[in-house]
């Protein structure tokens, strides 16, 4: 069974309808799928902010997701989490690697977002989610997520200082251009499997998103990602970033364009996730 979490309440938003964007989402797949989201927190302003305001201001909305992470994953459903911006992962990617142990994670994302508060040259949350995840740095949220089975997939604006934090850590690299079933397959192994979207990952022009950058991954290459993982052994999906526009048209298309590339995580059976999970979860405890 499917669970949607969908996040509304603001995490380091620095563009004004990024709430609505997951919200957009959200409200295409439960129509799509016949889901009823679990929806929380409310909207409040974006703003400009460095990440020592922006993390302890979305304090009780990193909590509730991930509370609400780790209940869904406890209960042996396939997570699907709909969020307004890649810091929301702040506060869920270390639920995944602690009821989880055993997981890959599939970061597909334009950015490393492997700063640290000693690296960053942006001041920007956004721009530490991974690197918090695995514990070099202490978002007050939890770590636990073992850099050999954080895989970055579709990274190609990477500080200099961030790509020494990655090649020590021994986190891989998956070019867009490497962005292959084989390279998928050969990167996850036999391991249950959380993915993690970010549309700048994508080729600017298909899916509006904040900090997008050139040469990035095509639509196609995104389906064949979810095509190629074991379907019992993909437990849970997180998207984040879509910059909602002003111009329906472009949102309509934009929302039918994000439905095509994650189809196949609704459509393809999973009977043996629960098992999977409850195995994974309680491995080595």
């Amino acid at each position: 069974m499917i669970e949607l979490i969908v996040s509304q309440g603001r995490v380091a938003d620095r563009k004004p309808r990024m709430i609505e964007g997951a919200a957009r989402i959200a409200r295409a797949v439960e129509e799509r799928y016949g889901l009823t989201g679990r929806w929380i927190g409310e909207p409040a302003p974006a703003a400009n902010d460095d990440w020592s305001v922006s993390l302890p201001q979305a304090e009780g909305q990193l909590t509730a997701l991930g509370r609400a992470v780790g209940e869904s994953i406890r209960g042996g459903h396939r997570t699907v989490l709909v969020s307004n911006t890649c810091p929301a992962s702040i506060g869920t990617l270390p639920v995944v690697a602690r009821e989880l142990p055993d997981a890959v994670v599939l970061y597909i994302d334009g950015h490393g977002d492997f700063n640290t508060p000693d690296t960053t040259g942006t001041g920007y949350l956004g721009g530490m989610v991974l690197a918090a995840a695995c514990g070099l740095w202490d978002s007050g949220h939890g770590g636990g997520l073992p850099a050999s089975q954080a895989v970055l997939v579709g990274a190609r604006d990477i500080d200099e200082a961030e790509a020494g934090l990655i090649a020590r850590a021994g986190v891989r690299v998956i070019p867009p251009g490497e962005t292959t079933a084989e390279n998928i397959l050969d990167a996850i192994g036999d391991r249950p499997v959380w993915v993690h979207i970010d549309w700048d990952v994508l080729e600017p022009g298909h899916v509006p998103a904040d900090y997008t950058v050139p040469d990035g991954l095509l639509p196609e290459q995104i389906r064949t990602v979810f095509d190629t993982i074991p379907a019992d052994r993909l437990l849970g999906v997180e998207l984040a970033e879509f910059d909602a526009s002003s111009d329906e048209a472009q949102n309509e298309r934009a929302v039918a364009v994000i439905l095509d590339m994650i189809a196949p995580v609704f459509e393809n059976p999973f009977e043996n996730a629960r098992e999977n999970a409850r195995e994974n979860a309680f491995a080595g405890r």
